[in-house]
């Protein structure tokens, strides 16, 4: 997921269903606990938690880009297709660009996750 030491990661949308080790690697990976909705200050990216039960995902995309730095990720986490609450990848690629978002990639993060990266796109110079 290309998080390294020292960034400061926001989870959003945690329940009891999301990949605890996961969760752990993150942390290891950026050598710190994530920091939550409360925060209340910038953060490199950020890590959301969504469901197919989660509501309007054109809003909770961009209430997740609220703290995000200029040039920081959201790691949209869904549930992998087949699994409950599941999320279409054709609502997450109409979603992103409502939400100014561009998406680069999705990959497999675990047994049961799915997660996609969104950035907001470069604008011409």
């Amino acid at each position: 997921m290309g998080l390294t030491s020292g960034l400061v990661v926001q989870e959003l949308g945690w329940d009891n269903d999301t990949d605890d080790d996961l969760r752990i690697a993150i942390e290891d990976c950026i050598d710190a606990d994530m920091v939550d909705g409360d925060y209340g200050n910038v953060v490199d990216a950020v890590l959301l938690w969504w469901r197919s039960e989660d509501g309007d995902l054109v809003d909770g995309l961009v209430d997740a880009k609220t703290d995000l730095v200029g040039g920081g990720a959201i790691w949209l986490l869904t549930p992998k297709v087949g699994r409950p609450n599941s999320v279409a990848a054709t609502d997450i690629a109409e979603a992103a660009p409502i939400a100014g978002l561009a998406q680069t990639t999705t990959a497999a993060v675990s047994k049961d996750w799915q997660a996609t990266r969104l950035v907001t796109p470069k604008t011409p110079a």
